[in-house]
């Protein structure tokens, strides 16, 4: 299509040259003047009478002439043999400038009338068909492969660059052994596996496997998205994928990375949701290509995915993807790990402490932290330092998981001392409630969205939790807006988020890890691909697993658990009401303690002069973490399933 507009346009270009050409002879021909009049014109004007010189073409002599009006007409006259001397003689004698010139032969008149436009007519023809033939080409390449081949050597990843992921690395070092020595495993009748399958949360590092592999194995590597097969003529799909392999059979043994697989490999049409003929063509050729009627031995695919719920079993099942590998979010060595890669690239004091860091980032994946080093690096050149110390890691951190701070933000006194009761009443029910966290930092300065943040840090990494545990985080959640009724006699909307993230907890206690004593030991919806339409209301709302009198009674239990918690939270900051002011007041003077300085506070022992606080070690709690609304800090888990989104950090 490009192509041919561009043909068209260098058409209209010649037409339109030629048509100028045409009209611009035609509107001034040359005006055809007897000699007799011509001498006469020398005789009285001279000079004045011609613009430019006037030529003589062998007997023929052409011309400008301003007439009586000033306007300038070409003008042509010839003279007979015999003339030419008289001619020439008035000529020179009136001083009128004049150039001789010999007669364009009829070969030189022809090739100028006929044979130039005819010349510049072919080359613009050729130039036409270069452009339709570069269309025609890029209309056959449509269904071709938009894979990008690095070659050997290419890859400057290895598996030294890769960290936190340590069970995942084990798998792909034997895919790599495959590939580097395949007799050592079909000596004993294994075969290769066709396809391994890399899924988990965003940013936690499968594309940085992948390359990984192809720098370890060092062979060819083909890069490709899922989306790149999906068009909107049907069969186009189909017929990259049938190309990719193709290239890939030429270049084996090699791999073949697919990012974001779920694009072309969701479940086929099952009558929800409709259907995608264009898509499932490409998913049928996929499946085809990994293990039909032909095999491809050496072509190893390795595919990756934030949802393998929503993939295909057909391509699921060994003979396609003959590995499953999980890449989840980093425990506590894995972050300390990953920190060590990225500090690499930067100049670290000697005062900064990874593993501190890296307790207090529970729940960032592999790009949360790079980015946090990023950061804290762009601080410390913002700074006019040398080197990144520990402040500028911490406050990197806070940026990553709430924002930069918002001191611009002009609180009211009124909403100052607001803020400061309701983070202290958060950090005063952490400190009293039996939990295995310890309060890091609270502050009322805004950050984020959130006017105050009262921020802990786990005591241990932990994947399951009892449920005493649980109801006394939904206390210290509820703990800022019990210390606002207490103290205001009201409440305010600064609890929102507490709220949601409450509900949300004691949801999951009832209906997923069966803490309800009145409903039982059973859960209550599923979480199915399917409930993924749910929000669209593409499935009918009967298709809940329980009646609309489980229903009632499970949100009954939800508010029993929340009340129950509510009521714990009242009662602790009540008893301890002294220890609420003193807290409230220490953050509306200082805006910001820390967990030494609360302890202190608790004891009714005064809190060092600021200065004297600077040069002092730190304090005994390691690594200082807020977290306020953080996005995915899974603080605990059951059977490997995040207990809430992210830690806690309390809005004010």
């Amino acid at each position: 299509m490009n192509g041919l507009k561009s043909a068209t346009l260098w058409i209209i270009i010649f037409l339109v040259f030629i048509l100028m050409y045409t009209t611009y002879t035609q509107k001034n021909p040359p005006k055809d003047l007897d000699l007799t009049s011509f001498m006469q014109m020398v005789d009285k004007r001279g000079s004045e009478a011609f613009k430019g010189k006037i030529v003589d073409r062998d007997g023929t002599i052409e011309g400008t002439y301003v007439d009586a009006s000033g306007n300038e007409q070409r003008f042509q006259t010839r003279y007979q043999a015999g003339q030419a001397e008289m001619v020439l003689a008035r000529i020179v004698d009136k001083g009128i400038p004049y150039e001789a010139r010999r007669s364009s032969g009829l070969l030189q008149q022809l090739f100028i009338s006929l044979l130039l436009p005819l010349l510049l007519f072919v080359g613009i023809w050729i130039l036409i068909m270069r452009q339709l033939q570069g269309s025609g080409n890029k209309a056959m390449s449509f269904g071709k492969s938009r894979a990008k081949l690095v070659n050997q050597g290419q890859t400057k990843v290895t598996f030294q660059d890769v960290a936190g992921v340590d069970e995942a690395k084990e798998e792909l070092k034997e895919v790599v052994d495959f590939l580097k020595d395949p007799q050592k495993f079909s000596r004993l009748g294994g075969k290769i596996p066709k396809g391994v399958l890399l899924y988990g949360p965003p940013g936690t590092g499968k594309t940085l496997l992948a390359k990984a592999v192809a720098g370890e194995a060092n062979v060819p590597f083909f890069s490709i998205s899922g989306s790149d097969f999906v068009e909107m003529f049907v069969g186009v799909g189909a017929s990259r994928v049938r190309d990719l392999f193709e290239q890939a059979k030429k270049h084996k043994p090699c791999l073949i990375f697919m990012d974001e697989i779920d694009a072309v490999g969701r479940h086929r049409w099952s009558g929800i949701g409709g259907g995608h003929d264009e898509r499932e063509q490409t998913l049928n050729q996929l499946l085809v290509e990994m293990d039909g009627f032909t095999t491809n031995e050496g072509v190893i695919l390795i595919a990756a995915t934030n949802r393998p719920d929503m993939l295909d079993q057909a391509l699921l099942r060994p003979g396609r993807f003959d590995r499953q590998i999980a890449v989840d979010y980093p425990d506590l060595k894995g972050r300390e790990k990953i920190l060590q890669v990225h500090a690499k690239e930067v100049r670290l004091a000697p005062s900064a402490d990874l593993a501190r860091i890296a307790k207090g980032t529970s729940g960032f994946s592999g790009a949360d932290l790079a980015n946090l080093i990023n950061e804290a690096a762009l601080l410390a050149a913002r700074r006019n330092k040398e080197e990144i110390g520990m402040a500028e890691l911490e406050e990197a951190r806070d940026r990553v998981m709430m924002g930069p701070e918002r001191r611009s933000l002009a609180l009211t006194e009124k909403e100052k001392q607001l803020t400061a009761y309701h983070e202290a009443g958060h950090a005063l029910t952490a400190k009293y409630v039996a939990t295995d966290e310890e309060v890091h930092k609270v502050t009322i300065i805004p950050r984020g969205r959130a006017l105050g943040v009262t921020s802990y840090l786990p005591g241990e990494e932990r994947f399951t939790q009892f449920r005493s545990k649980l109801l006394d985080r939904l206390v210290y959640m509820l703990g800022g807006r019990a210390a606002e009724e207490i103290v205001f006699g009201d409440f305010t909307t600064g609890a929102g988020n507490d709220l949601a993230r409450a509900t949300q907890m004691a949801r999951r206690m009832v209906c997923e890890f069966g803490m309800s004593d009145v409903l039982g030991p059973r859960t209550y919806g599923s979480e199915s691909s399917l409930m993924a339409l749910a929000g669209r209301g593409e499935i009918p709302s009967g298709e809940r697993d329980y009646s609309e009198a489980t229903a009632a009674i499970i949100d009954e239990e939800i508010k029993k658990i929340i009340s129950e918690a509510h009521r714990r939270a009242v009662q602790i900051l009540t008893e301890h009401r002294d220890v609420l002011d003193r807290v409230a007041a220490a953050l509306i003077e200082r805006e910001t303690i820390d967990g030494h300085d609360l302890d202190l506070l608790m004891r009714g022992e005064p809190l060092p002069e600021p200065a004297a606080r600077e040069t002092a070690p730190p304090p005994a709690p390691s690594a200082p973490k807020p977290q306020e609304e953080e996005k995915k800090s899974p603080e605990g888990s059951i059977f490997g399933k995040p207990l809430i989104d992210r830690p806690k950090e309390m809005p004010g």
